[in-house]
């Protein structure tokens, strides 16, 4: 009984043990499906709409652009800005303002409305103040995500980014793409890289750094120019994500790794019994007395 119960407890703890192991793979794979169907979501609203419906939400969020100007301090959110901010660019009714490629890090994210700790695990966040993500001049965009998570990769590797490096925006039936021309390290308060220079189009990107720490922020500004030629305004969105080899290894090597110890703890001296056994039923050689020996 003792036997059976110390065994079923190392069998628990190597569960245990896999579940830990499993947990980040597991997660960011289910994270990157849903990430995938909210892009693939906000690429079948915007099909359904017409030249009038553009027309009329570029507009009004050019124009919400052009309010943010006349402000002394536009990161100072007002509670009734709210209603306004949250109906801008938001076609599906979901929260979603588009979504953003960076292709050196192989990521494609949703972009929310705001920065709650709701939307920043599972997504980008719309910095509420700055520029919506409309281009043009006198605008600048920020986008903030996290990095770091163990449910989630999204900005994990942006301090991979270098100088020259693009990102682009997929909004509505656009698309913008901005180049790396400047990276910072700031403190969480500072926000003088943030703010809208004259005649300029910016979008910067920020996550928390150094990694695992997270008492600087990192900026990644990029500088808006003109769309590559593999870009297309119009993109089909599948509901398939390509899954990374290095977190399918660990997924692939578990159940191995469990039927061995099961077999292990189950059958732990296997091969001694079995040999055992062969020796119990292998006959004895007769010794040669003497007296035989002189008979030959």
């Amino acid at each position: 009984m003792k036997k059976h119960l110390s065994t079923a407890l190392l069998l628990l703890v190597l569960l245990a043990g896999v579940a830990l192991l499993l947990y980040p793979t597991a997660s960011d794979y289910w994270n990157s499906f849903h990430q995938s169907r909210a892009i693939a979501g906000y690429a079948e609203s915007v099909s359904g709409l017409n030249a009038v419906d553009y027309e009329h939400i570029w507009r009004s969020a050019r124009e919400y652009n052009a309010r943010l100007l006349e402000r002394a301090n536009p990161f100072r959110v007002l509670e009734e800005d709210e209603a306004d901010y949250n109906g801008e660019l938001n076609v599906g009714n979901n929260g979603i303002m588009g979504y953003i490629e960076i292709p050196g890090i192989e990521v494609s994210l949703p972009i929310y409305h705001g920065t709650s700790d709701g939307v920043l695990q599972v997504a980008v966040g719309h910095l509420q103040g700055s520029s919506l993500p409309v281009g043009g001049p006198s605008t600048h965009c920020v986008l903030s995500g996290h990095r770091g998570l163990p449910s989630a990769k999204l900005f994990t590797n942006l301090d991979q980014l270098a100088e020259g490096d693009i990102f682009m925006l997929r909004i509505l039936n656009e698309t913008l793409t901005y180049e790396v021309d400047q990276i910072h390290i700031v403190l969480p308060d500072e926000m003088g890289d943030l703010v809208v220079q004259e005649g300029q189009d910016h979008c910067t990107l920020v996550t928390c750094t150094p990694y695992g720490i997270n008492s600087h922020r990192l900026l990644v500004r990029g500088k808006r120019v003109a769309n590559p030629e593999t870009a297309s305004n119009a993109r089909v969105t599948s509901d398939a994500i390509r899954i990374d080899p290095l977190l399918v290894a660990p997924a692939a090597a578990a159940p191995i790794l469990v039927a061995m110890a099961v077999w292990l703890i189950i059958n732990p001296g296997g091969k001694k019994k079995k040999k055992g056994k062969e020796r119990a039923q292998k006959p004895k050689k007769e010794k040669k007395t003497h007296k035989d020996e002189n008979s030959t």
